[in-house]
């Protein structure tokens, strides 16, 4: 599932990230990304298997620290977006994102090296930063890409 953020969010707004946020007191990562989940876009969290988390890492602008959590559904979800924090979900098929038209990396200065930067090129949105880094390494592990 990706989203993209509501144009009104102080940080990030209109990107493309996984549903998620700030953990709450005495939660473990498991925990808040299934209830960030059911806040954003109603996602049943009984309805997920977690599978695992993926390498923690930050975002280049905000530094906020990021612990992706994987999970597994049983079928396609009905979900409702929370206007207030998401304009739009929908999902891609990783076979899809491992498409060469889709995927492509440039080298930009980052904190004074160049670094390379992934980008997903969809139909309606370029998926960047710290999502791309989080799908290049799913990619990685499910694909072998």
């Amino acid at each position: 599932m990706l989203t993209r953020r509501a144009a009104q969010l102080r940080t990030h707004p209109g990107e493309v990230s996984f549903p998620g946020g700030r953990l709450d007191a005495g939660e473990i990562p498991e925990e808040g990304a299934l209830r960030e989940a059911a806040e954003e876009i109603a996602l049943d969290r009984g309805s997920v298997e977690v599978v695992g988390r993926l390498t923690p890492l930050s975002t280049l602008s905000s530094g906020a620290a990021i612990t992706p959590v994987v999970g597994v559904l049983p079928s396609r979800p009905k979900l409702v977006v929370n206007p207030s924090e998401v304009e739009r979900v929908f999902d891609v098929a990783l076979a899809d994102l491992a498409v060469v038209e889709v995927f492509r990396e440039e080298r930009l200065a980052v904190l004074g090296t160049l670094s390379p930067v992934w980008f997903f090129e969809l139909d309606e949105d370029t998926v960047w930063g710290a999502t791309a880094r989080i799908l290049v390494e799913l990619l990685r592990l499910v694909l072998d890409v």
